[in-house]
């Protein structure tokens, strides 16, 4: 088996003359925890989407654990081991909790529900509808949606978004629990940094559509470009 649980390989994608992602290279250990940072508009969510299949790579190529995945569609990498979240919650209010796991456990092989209404504590609240849910929960559910079937690899869109900062330390914890005892491999897009730096082994910087930098997040916040593109004076 391959290092790397997920690979992108010279990620091209472009919007008319805009490059959006131009010719991006990253790799993630397994059970490592990634951040992914930049401005906005630095081709962060578009490398989400792209190395998910919601968005063609016109360039490169998408490994998942050692496998091409460029020509799979998003539901065949699912059913591969790989799973996603939204900037926006992607889950349906007239629905309960537990009925939104069952509908997504339609998707995979092996999904153990209860377990994971356990470990997003949601268990207390699986008979409600989600609309009657506090938002923090809401995010709590839709990580667990994304956690059905325990994907090899995560690809987190700003969980956090919208979240308390106590709310966002927590469900950092969770995660970096899960990818201890669970071994998934996460990639996060996140623009909380104390989130970022608090749980991920490396990130990754990227401006413009291009990889910036690489590094443990200390040498990410001494790096004078980092900082001049992004950080700021404050990092």
């Amino acid at each position: 088996m391959s290092a790397y649980a997920i690979e992108g390989v010279g990620l091209t994608r472009r919007f008319g003359g805009f490059a959006a992602l131009d010719g991006v290279d990253i790799a993630v250990k397994q059970g490592e925890i990634r951040g992914l940072i930049g401005p906005n508009g630095a081709g962060k969510s578009t490398l989400i989407d792209v190395l998910s299949g919601r968005a063609p790579n016109r360039g490169g190529k998408v490994l998942l654990n050692g496998e091409d995945i460029s020509d799979l569609t998003p539901q065949e990498r699912r059913r591969r081991g790989m799973a996603r979240s939204f900037q926006r919650t992607n889950i349906f209010p007239e629905l309960t909790v537990e009925q939104q796991l069952r509908v997504a456990s339609w998707a995979v092989a092996g999904a153990d529900i209860d377990e994971v209404m356990d470990e997003l504590h949601l268990t207390a609240m699986a008979d409600v509808v989600a609309a009657e849910i506090s938002y923090g929960d809401q995010r709590h559910l839709d990580l667990a949606l994304a956690l059905v079937g325990r994907p090899t690899v995560l690809l987190l869109d700003e969980p956090a978004a919208g979240l308390t900062m106590e709310e966002s330390l927590s469900l950092a914890r969770i995660l970096r629990d899960l990818a201890n005892r669970w071994h998934v491999t996460v990639l996060l897009v996140e623009h909380d940094m104390q989130v970022v730096f608090s749980i991920c082994d490396r990130v990754t910087v990227l401006h413009l559509g291009r990889s910036l930098s690489e590094g443990t997040c200390d040498e990410i916040r001494a790096d004078p470009t980092v900082v001049a593109a992004y950080l700021g004076t404050e990092a």
